[in-house]
């Protein structure tokens, strides 16, 4: 009698018990606990790269990318610039004023009005940006970044106001469709310039954003960037293959239908580093993982796995390895330890997390566009986890 008695009492217990330890486990792995990062972090980092490096008019905003008087910018700083602007809009502290002034620089960079990829570099002329001739050529990452931002500003905002969002971002991804995809390979060539027999196959590996060609898409309904994104993710797999450390060279060849793919020797395309993981590849783990936080492919979760696992054996990060994982530069750089960090946070290496979130939420100074750019645009991924 007395265990009847108490019976409902105990299942109740069990009940609350049980309860309390799924919201404690959802807590623990539900995509809005991933990160872990304070939303007030993110905003004072967004406030302090928007006074840094947004530069501009009242109408038009752009990155600047110098340190000099005479401003600069690029159509990778542009990019850049879109998604962080949208992104910390999608967390609730950006707007769309900012967006707008930088959607009319881009607008007003276009390369002409039947091709609206955007020209490579701008440098002030008195009171204008202007581009030379050798600068009315387009580069692919900047694009790439562009429509992405473009088509997550109709997402948040719609296209029934003054920028028609959806249409730009249609536009130029059929230009960038046309244009700047190797029409054999189905992958991103380096910018439309390349269309030489020495330059049409090279591939910048960290403009294989395969989370973009999905979006893409769906969003377009053209199966062919449905093709750009398997091929893409068939090459990195490939690479990542290639060398234990999982490393990938800032460039590559890839040709024929089998993707065959070829490394580059070094200053063959930009640097002495072209076939080092360097100031290029360095975003891979970035653009890699956001696959993974995305859509959860277990191939984008390998790749960046393995890189990870090579990091974790690092005492620190240093700026540029050759592809065995050989320090080539004595100094760390936030650009190569900001995607991993973001990275880690995704995957959730809890060892690489604890390292370099400080590298993440550091403040910003002002001084150096580039990794405190990629910072930040990394920083508000992290932010973005399930949104």
């Amino acid at each position: 009698m007395r265990h009847h008695k108490y019976q409902w009492l105990i299942s109740g217990l069990i009940i609350l018990v049980s309860f309390t330890i799924g919201i404690a486990v959802y807590n623990t792995y539900s995509p809005m606990s991933m990160s872990g990062l304070s939303s007030t972090i993110i905003k004072d980092r967004y406030r302090e790269w928007k006074r840094a490096y947004l530069k501009g008019n009242s109408n038009q905003k752009f990155v600047k990318v110098n340190n000099g008087k005479n401003n600069q910018t690029l159509s990778e700083a542009q990019g850049y610039g879109m998604i962080i602007s949208v992104m910390a809009a999608r967390q609730g502290f950006g707007s769309k004023k900012t967006f707008d002034q930088l959607t009319d620089y881009y607008l007003k960079h276009q390369i002409s009005k039947r091709n609206p990829l955007m020209e490579w570099r701008q440098q002030q002329k008195g009171n204008y940006m202007v581009s030379i001739k050798s600068e009315k050529t387009s580069a692919t990452d900047g694009d790439l970044d562009i429509a992405y931002a473009l088509i997550l500003a109709d997402e948040k905002w719609g296209s029934k106001g003054d920028v028609k969002y959806n249409q730009l971002a249609n536009n130029l991804l059929a230009a960038i469709q046309k244009r700047e995809i190797n029409q054999k390979t189905f992958l991103p060539k380096v910018g439309d310039w390349a269309t030489a027999s020495k330059t049409e196959n090279i591939v910048r590996p960290s403009d294989l954003i395969t989370a973009y060609f999905r979006k893409f898409a769906s969003y377009t309904r053209d199966v062919r960037w449905t093709k750009v994104a398997e091929n893409s993710q068939t090459v990195l797999k490939q690479l990542s293959s290639q060398h234990s450390t999982g490393l990938i060279a800032d460039f590559v060849t890839v040709s024929g239908e089998k993707l065959q793919t070829t490394d580059v020797k070094s200053k063959q395309v930009a640097s002495i580093h072209d076939n080092q993981y360097g100031f290029n590849a360095c975003r891979i783990p970035w653009r890699v993982a956001y696959d993974y936080q995305l859509k959860h492919s277990q191939v984008s979760k390998k790749i960046v796995e393995k890189m990870l696992t090579f990091f974790v054996d690092q005492k620190d990060i240093m700026a540029v390895y050759t592809l065995n994982g050989k320090a080539v530069e004595n100094y760390s750089n936030k650009a190569f330890s900001t995607p991993v960090a973001y990275a880690s946070h995704v995957v959730l290496n809890t060892t690489l997390k604890n390292r370099y979130t400080k590298d993440l939420t550091s403040k910003i100074s002002g001084n150096d566009y580039y990794p405190e750019t990629i910072q930040m645009a990394t920083l508000l991924a992290s932010g973005d986890i399930g949104k």
